[in-house]
This record gives structure tokens, C-alpha cells and sequence, in this order.
């Protein structure tokens, strides 16, 4: 199964990059989300450090209502630009997409959001399952889109 959407935000790619990488924080903007902890790890492996800053490597357990709870490893990460990280399942592996791109018009950008299932059971469960991921991602991206404009009304506001 593979899906994306995209989303063009009223702010800055720095502003939706904070929001982006500060995973822990998810579930306080999207209700896709129930917990979202990274996993200490020896900054030394290149993982998630004391820090928390999210990094290539970085593991995040993730928690979601109706889903199973999944680690996710960050695999690339471009600072300001976006990451992708992956889980893997009895049978399945999932590799979720975060892109950040200028848009055409001024100060705003498109973010995109793919999710790619595959392995055996990846037909099965996208059987059971495809609504309800796409709905959680399309969900994902409004509620990115509405915190992220928030934030950057309020920061304008302030000026």
C-alpha cells in the first residue's frame, strides 16, 4: 500500500521544521497520536541523544489509537528539509515521509506525507487497515497545517 498527500502551510520552512522534528509533542497537535517517546539511546550509536533532538538513527515508539504500538527509526534526515523513518512487523514494513518544499507563493511551503506498507502481509493488513491510515495521515497533515499557522500568527502578532 502507498499513500501520500500534501499540504501548503502559511509559514516559514523553519517554522514547520520546529514543529516537525519535536516529535514528542505531536500528540498536543494531531489526535493521531496518543505518545510519542524517544528512545534513550548512547549518542555515541547516533541515535537520539540526552538532548532528544531527533537525528539519523533516532528511535521513536509511537502510539495510536486503534494501532498497535510502533518503533520507528529515523533513516534520513535533512535539518530544515524533512525525514523519513521506518518500522518493521511480523510480515510488514512501513516507511513514513516527511518533506518539507517552498511553495510558490511567498513565506508558505508544502509539506508532503507518504506512507509505503510492504512484505507479505502488507495486502492483508492494507485490507483491514487502508482507511484508517489515510485518514490518519490526511488528519496528520490538516492538523500540521493548523498548528503550524497558529504559531506563526501568533509569532507575527507579536512583532
Amino acid at each position: 500500500m502507498y499513500y501520500e498527500t500534501s499540504v501548503t502551510i502559511d509559514a516559514t520552512s523553519d517554522e514547520v521544521w520546529a514543529v516537525m522534528r519535536d516529535v514528542e509533542r505531536w500528540p498536543t497537535w494531531t489526535p493521531t497520536m496518543t505518545s510519542v517517546d524517544m528512545a534513550a539511546r548512547p549518542a555515541a550509536v547516533g541515535s537520539s541523544g540526552a538532548d532528544g533532538e531527533l537525528r539519523d538513527g533516532s528511535v521513536v515508539r509511537i502510539r495510536q489509537p486503534r494501532l498497535p504500538a510502533a518503533e520507528w527509526t529515523v533513516t534520513d534526515l535533512t535539518p530544515g528539509s524533512g525525514f523519513s523513518w521506518i518500522s518493521r512487523a511480523t510480515g510488514m514494513t512501513t516507511v513514513a515521509d516527511h518533506r518539507i518544499t517552498p511553495a510558490a507563493e511567498d513565506g508558505k511551503v508544502t509539506v508532503r506525507l507518504s506512507l509505503r506498507q510492504s512484505g507479505p502481509l502488507a495486502p492483508v493488513v492494507a485490507l483491514f487497515m487502508a482507511r484508517l491510515v489515510r485518514r490518519y495521515v490526511d488528519t496528520e497533515a490538516q492538523s500540521l497545517r493548523q498548528h503550524c499557522e497558529q504559531r506563526s500568527r501568533a509569532g507575527r502578532s507579536d512583532d
